[in-house]
């Protein structure tokens, strides 16, 4: 019996700790688009950075709300090197303009949390084509996940609006990510 208790012990202390790595799902390439303040914005800038991704419209009744809501959690559960970028899927309607007071409405951070617009192919195929949640062009209907990015570009996870807990996890994760030495 006093074996058993041992081994049990051993098992449990081995898995303490030893959560799975995150997958590599993908390469974000550079891109060039126009942030919140109408200044070019390059995905470069994020290099050697962990940050987050989502694709919303600013004049968006249904879920853009709520998910950039939950961006502002993820700013407040984050540490500052942590960035974000809302994307948006309406690059007709979402100016700089538009795009700088939805951020105010939302207190974003925008040394850290960037609005951005721009060429609608360029738009499409980040969100069709690299993070392989959203069109752009083809209506304003879009994809309610956020994407994890890490300090190299590569995409390493999705999390759904609707899971519990979605910014929790991300606050994890980022984390995690940045601790990774590869």
């Amino acid at each position: 019996m006093r074996k058993l208790v041992l081994l049990l012990s051993f098992v449990s202390l081995v898995g303490c700790g030893s959560e799975k790595p995150l997958q590599m799902l993908g390469d974000v390439p550079d891109f060039q688009l126009l942030d919140q303040d109408g200044k070019d914005f390059k995905g470069s800038s994020l290099e050697g950075h962990v940050w987050v991704a989502d694709f919303v419209f600013t004049t968006c009744q249904g879920p853009c709300p709520r998910m950039t809501a939950h961006m502002r959690q993820i700013q407040d559960a984050t540490d500052s090197s942590v960035g974000l970028v809302s994307f948006s899927v309406d690059p007709d309607n979402d100016t700089p303009a538009a795009l700088a007071a939805y951020a105010k409405g939302f207190s974003a951070d925008t040394s850290r949390w960037h609005f951005l617009t721009g060429d609608k192919k360029v738009l499409g195929s980040l969100g069709k084509d690299t993070f392989k949640i959203s069109g752009v062009g083809e209506g304003v209907d879009h994809s309610t996940r956020f994407v994890l990015i890490d300090a190299k570009g590569r995409i390493r996870a999705y999390y759904g609006l609707a899971d519990g807990g979605v910014v929790s996890k991300i606050a994890k994760d980022a984390a995690a990510l940045k601790k990774e030495k590869n």
